[in-house]
């Protein structure tokens, strides 16, 4: 069961906070270091976007659909490869345009600009083409994705 207490920090904790409980969490964890070392990046990548989202109370899930509250469900939600290439090209049209777009949500602005730095080099590191958002990636690099998603997936299963 998700303990309240990581729900109230990815609620209102800043992404330092976020990382570091994790990382803390891992260390507890008994996880192989190859997974470890893995898990925190795509944690990073994720929360490096949902929360500048959270803070202009503009949540959306990888349907497109708005959520007011940033919680673990809505993490994981976001920890398919194929959604969080969909989030950057989401976010990179939306940084162009100035208003967020590709979702259902009926309020999209004001939005500010987010960085896609981590993101991207999370991207990249799978393979995934951030140039043609129509190109696919290597399924191997899915695969392994998935391996470290699980990862992510039994920490928030865990007591906090």
């Amino acid at each position: 069961m998700i303990l309240s207490s990581l729900n109230t920090l990815l609620a209102s904790g800043e992404s330092a906070a976020i990382i570091g409980a994790l990382g803390a969490k891992l260390e507890r964890s008994n996880e192989a270091p190859f997974w470890a070392t893995k898990t925190l990046p795509l944690a990073e990548a994720i929360v490096s976007v949902l929360i500048p989202l959270r803070n202009q109370g503009l949540l959306f899930d990888p349907e497109g659909r708005g959520k007011e509250v940033l919680d673990a469900a809505l993490v994981l939600r976001w920890c398919d490869l194929v959604s969080l290439k969909t989030l950057a090209f989401t976010l990179a049209q939306s940084n162009e345009a100035g208003v967020l777009l590709r979702t259902k949500r009926t309020t999209t602005s004001p939005y500010t600009a987010i960085d896609l730095e981590t993101l991207g080099r999370y991207l990249s590191s799978y393979g995934v083409n951030l140039a043609n958002e129509s190109l696919d990636f290597p399924i191997a690099h899915y695969n392994l994705h998935i391996g470290i998603a699980s990862v992510l997936d039994t920490l928030f299963q865990e007591a906090w």
